[in-house]
């Protein structure tokens, strides 16, 4: 098996290269080749996601990917802006369902800036559709009005088939968990989240046995904080997924805990943590690496089949968290933080 590593910029090279430590510690005969991408692919090769970079997402079975980000390189035009590398991957990918899980350990409860009685015990599963919604839809730009005045726009537009194929992903993990799904959406407002409530309801009932809901995203984002208990998996669009699944992050204690993954109709994937490329504190070896080596254990589990071996990595973080060791975002006042390549060390040494 094959996997393409894609740094990036900030920190990502810092977290993902404990991921790729972890990969070979369970399997030293991975192949994993290297390739630079946003901010370094354009520092290299002149653009965020470079052709030879494209070439080895292709060739690969999973991409690890590091974070993209780079203030320097903000006065670029857009299409050469470092984030444009990630969604030209999903886009040429197909990479449609990102599952992004919010889980709450046990020895981090006290980390969340919520109660602990109301996060204690949380198992989330978000579903954000990826490769469609107003960050993909034409027309969009900025223009000049008659009267001189700019006026910016973008379109929200999403097809049948691509809100069917994310409804089936989203019924299908809810019958391995808890067979309660919550469809997202803004239905009352926007005549493209009522095309998408009305396929979802209808996808529904291919899956009897799967509890369904609807909310309105303002709704979700307040039920998310009141009693995000209630909730199992959420499946929702492009840019509601990204701003709520960021608000989860926070219910766990620190957006540096929570992997995700991005997958194609294939299981092939692309697997990061859900966090950014943090340059403030770039370099400085303190960064959680956490979140990425929990997407190198999505990626066993979904793309190469191993959930034995997924369940080993995540087994390790635990015990890691058991023992107490905290890297700065997730220490506890009073608690001395260990760095990224200390908590490297130790998720191996409990592997």
């Amino acid at each position: 098996m094959k996997i393409a590593v894609l740094p990036g910029d900030g920190i990502g090279p810092e977290i993902t290269a404990q991921a790729v430590r972890v990969l070979r510690a369970l399997d030293p005969k991975l192949e994993m080749e290297e390739a630079p991408v946003g901010g370094a692919g354009y520092r290299a090769l002149g653009h965020p996601l470079p052709e030879s970079t494209l070439k080895l997402a292709r060739e690969a079975d999973a991409i690890l990917f590091g974070a993209v980000g780079d203030f320097s390189l903000d006065s670029l035009p857009r299409e050469l802006r470092p984030e444009q590398a990630i969604l030209g991957l999903r886009k040429a990918l197909n990479l449609f369902a990102n599952f992004r899980p919010a889980l709450v350990y046990p020895e981090l409860v006290q980390a969340s800036t919520l109660k602990a009685e109301v996060v204690a015990g949380l198992d989330i599963l978000i579903i954000r559709e990826l490769t469609g919604d107003i960050y993909f839809g034409q027309p969009r730009g900025i223009r000049t009005l008659e009267n001189g005045e700019r006026e910016g726009f973008d379109t929200m537009r999403y097809s049948e088939a691509e809100i069917r194929r994310v409804a089936h992903v989203a019924f299908q993990a809810a019958r391995k968990r808890g067979r309660r799904l919550c469809s997202v959406d803004k239905a009352n407002v926007l005549d493209t989240m009522q095309l998408w409530r009305e396929v979802v309801t209808a996808v529904g009932k291919e899956y009897p046995d799967v509890e369904l809901s609807h909310q309105y995203v303002d709704n979700a984002a307040m039920q998310l904080l009141k009693n995000p208990k209630q909730f199992d998996v959420i499946v929702t669009g492009n840019m509601f997924g990204d701003i709520l699944s960021d608000e989860a992050s926070m219910l766990t204690g620190s957006i540096g805990m929570l992997p995700s993954a991005s997958l194609n109709e294939r299981n092939f994937g692309l697997y990061e943590p859900i966090h950014g490329s943090a340059p403030d504190i770039a370099g400085k070896g303190i960064a959680n690496p956490l979140a990425t080596i929990l997407s190198a254990a999505m990626m066993l589990r979904y793309s190469f089949g191993q959930g034995e071996a997924a369940d080993r990595v995540e087994a390790a973080v635990r015990k890691v968290l058991a023992q107490g060791l905290r890297t700065g975002d997730i220490a506890e006042p009073g608690v001395t933080a260990v760095g990224t390549a200390a908590m490297g060390d130790a998720v191996l040494a409990a592997l």
